[in-house]
């Protein structure tokens, strides 16, 4: 906020106007809410009870994919909530963005699959593996769009070979 409040502001709007990202905003929004009812039900009837060695393990790798969500807004100000190029925008090739192409979904991935094995829903994690089909088909319409706005992009692209996991995708 007071470091980038501009960055902050991109975050913060989340107005798409590509009518495939909405539907991917909307796909998103409605499994986080089936998710979360999901996990407060199964907490409220003791539906399924996870091993406390299993929560604090997803708790970790919660955190630790919170660290790495914050490193990716420290390496790349350009990021906005909807796909956009901005003016003087150009590409980060360096830290995590050298690994992955899209490191703050990397982030994510982690953050969602492992936030309902804290919550301790078994039901939830089955509803949030929809997540990487959401952000495969964001991530595709991402690349395309940068490929055409943004210089140098199908270079960075020839670079850095994996869009989400390394050695995987």
């Amino acid at each position: 906020m007071f470091k980038n409040p501009d960055l902050l502001s991109r975050r913060l709007d989340a107005k798409e106007e590509a009518r495939e990202q909405g539907l991917v905003v909307k796909l998103s929004g409605l499994m986080f809410l089936a998710g979360f009812v999901l996990a407060g039900l199964g907490f409220r009837f003791h539906w399924y009870v996870l091993p406390t060695g299993v929560v604090i393990g997803a708790a970790v790798v919660f955190l630790m994919a919170y660290m790495l969500y914050a490193e990716v807004l420290r390496e790349n100000t350009y990021l906005s909530r909807t796909i956009e190029v901005q003016e003087n925008q150009k590409v980060i090739d360096t830290g995590l963005y050298g690994i992955v192409r899209h490191p703050m979904y990397s982030a994510t991935l982690l953050l969602f699959l492992s936030m309902p094995i804290v919550l301790g829903s078994v039901y939830s994690f089955l509803i949030f593996l929809a997540y990487p089909f959401i952000i495969t088909k964001r991530i595709k319409h991402e690349e395309k769009f940068l490929e055409e706005k943004l210089d140098g992009y199908r270079a960075y692209k020839q670079k850095v070979k994996y869009r989400l996991i390394p050695f995987i995708w």
